[in-house]
C-alpha cells in the first residue's frame, strides 16, 4: 500500500467577486499535476491547494491566470 503525504498551502487571489469566480479559479487550479483539493474563499479570496506532489507556486499562479485572476500571495 502506498501512503501519499498531503500538502496544504494557501495563496491569495484578487478579482474573485461570486461563486463563478470560485469555480473558474477552482477548476483551472485542479487541472495542476499533483493537485488533489481545492478550496476557495470568496469572501476573503482565499485559495487552499492540497496535493499529493507540490506544485510550484508559478503553475499555480498561471492557472488561477488562466482563469482570469491575479494570485497575489502565497503561504
Amino acid at each position: 500500500r502506498e501512503e501519499f503525504i498531503v500538502t496544504t498551502r494557501t495563496y491569495t487571489v484578487q478579482g474573485m467577486t461570486c461563486a463563478h469566480c470560485a469555480g473558474a479559479v477552482s477548476r483551472e487550479v485542479r487541472k495542476v499535476p499533483g493537485v488533489t483539493d481545492v478550496t476557495v474563499d470568496v469572501g476573503t479570496g482565499i485559495l487552499t491547494v492540497a496535493s499529493s506532489d507540490a506544485p510550484s507556486d508559478a503553475a499555480v499562479a498561471a492557472a488561477v491566470d488562466e482563469a482570469g485572476y491575479v494570485l497575489v500571495a502565497g503561504q
